[in-house]
């Protein structure tokens, strides 16, 4: 039994090689069949493929058997996507996240910098991102800040589903200038937050400050993460909120990712990662 290293992430190759016989009569080809095992959702393959044999007789001709080019059979299949809506009686947000997008934004919030934060998250996850939400910022950002960032949460706890073949963990360092944000997080079915910036500033033009904490702890609360954020250096208020959220992508990219050597299974000694 062979292992094979694919280019795509998602499968595991086994292939089986029959026997060869040492008898002096011709032989028949030696058949290799390559089985990919899909991996979460991922297209199924096979390839069958004769190899080149060689037989000998008495007199040591050789007889050759030439290979046929494999062929392939693709299932294509959906994407790991989350959609949510959430209604209250101070905002309506609808809520669109493809894990495996290319890094599409579509941010209307009616607060202009989390757009832009939002953007990152696509851009830098390559997370399809569709986030549109009306609410009371006529009183301030507190709420639409706050309910955007749940359902962001619930968006991608339902695209992971059983969260088999991910990697789970994921650690970035992110520089903005003089900025420097270091994030690591665990998606563990295990919500907590442990969040050290110092933001010089109240306000990054009308976004409160304090509300960047209270997205990030929303998101965890309802996507089931372990997330740590730490400031290693900064002073500039918009380098480090925005040099957050690009090593938050780009984290949550790797933890989100396939394991090709995992094979479909939870990474969990435990054998399940489920929110609690």
């Amino acid at each position: 039994m062979e292992l094979l290293s694919l280019p795509n992430p998602s499968f595991i190759a086994h292939v089986t090689n029959p026997s060869s016989s040492s008898s002096l009569k011709q032989q028949t080809p030696s058949v290799a069949v390559l089985h990919l095992q899909p991996i979460n959702k991922h297209p199924l393959i096979s390839i069958n493929q004769m190899k080149p044999t060689t037989a000998c007789n008495a007199t040591s001709s050789v007889t050759t058997h030439h290979s046929v080019e494999p062929t392939i059979v693709v299932k294509e299949v959906e994407d790991r996507i989350g959609s949510v809506k959430r209604v209250t009686n101070e905002t309506n947000v609808e809520v669109e996240l493809n894990l495996d997008g290319v890094g599409t934004p579509d941010s209307n919030t009616g607060i202009p910098f989390l757009d832009h934060m939002l953007d990152q998250l696509a851009s830098h996850g390559l997370f399809d991102v569709h986030v549109k939400a009306v609410g009371d910022i006529h009183i301030d950002d507190h709420h639409t800040n706050e309910d955007v960032a749940l359902a962001i949460g619930t968006a991608l706890l339902n695209a992971l589903g059983d969260r088999k073949g991910i990697n789970r963990f994921g650690d970035f360092t992110a520089p903005l200038d003089e900025a420097l944000i270091h994030v690591t997080l665990d998606l563990s079915g295990r919500p907590h937050l442990n969040y050290d910036l110092q933001i010089p500033t109240e306000r990054v033009g009308t976004y409160d400050t304090q509300l960047v904490e209270h997205f990030f702890q929303s998101v965890v609360n309802t996507s089931g993460m372990t997330l740590h954020i730490r400031q290693l250096a900064g002073k500039n208020s918009h380098h480090i909120i925005e040099a957050t959220f690009k090593a938050f992508a780009r984290a949550l990219r790797q933890a989100t990712e396939y394991d090709p050597r995992r094979r479909g299974t939870v990474p969990s000694s435990k054998g399940v990662l489920s929110r609690s």
